[in-house]
């Protein structure tokens, strides 16, 4: 599924105004799996047989004790990561590109994509590029489903961004 029919499915037209609550649902998670996907609505997305992908963020500090004001706590960092779990569906594009074996036993630059983030009913989230790291391709027990694992883990700060269907 791509981000357009995503959008498309969900009958939400995106609008910086909006407000109210927003539900895990309202959020899209979609990577660019071909060079040829020039267009964010190309891009492919997570969401079938997808139990959830937590968006976390993952800060570094660096802790200090000085004399007479005790101990303070610097932010030198902060990364992205969303810890993708669901049930395996052989032909879902985003399952099998991501479990495909380039991806599984692949290294460095090989595995890193462009990926948006972003909320479906403001359009409003991230853009940016992520690590593909495959932790589990099969996992569960018999007369169960088969599951898998994956995190991505953004690689640099992502850009602010926000959807338009232009």
């Amino acid at each position: 599924m791509t981000v357009s029919e995503a959008i498309t499915a969900s009958g939400i037209t995106p609008s910086a105004s909006y407000k109210g609550v927003e539900m895990t649902d309202d959020y899209v998670l979609a990577i660019q799996t071909e060079d040829t996907q020039a267009n964010v609505s190309a891009w492919i997305v997570c969401a079938d047989f997808v139990k959830g992908y937590p968006a976390a963020l993952n800060p570094t500090t660096n802790d200090a004790t000085y004399v007479r004001t005790g101990t303070a706590t610097t932010k030198s960092g902060q990364q992205r990561s969303f810890a993708i779990e669901g049930d395996r569906c052989v032909g879902d594009a985003f399952q099998d590109f991501c479990l495909g074996h380039n991806i599984k036993f692949g290294t460095g630059q090989d595995v890193v994509v462009p990926y948006v983030w972003f909320s479906l009913r403001t359009g409003k989230g991230e853009k940016g590029t992520a690590t593909i790291v495959v932790n589990e391709d099969a996992s569960g027990n018999a007369g169960s489903n088969a599951g898998f694992k994956i995190d991505l883990k953004a690689t640099a700060k992502p850009e602010e961004y926000t959807y338009s269907a232009a």
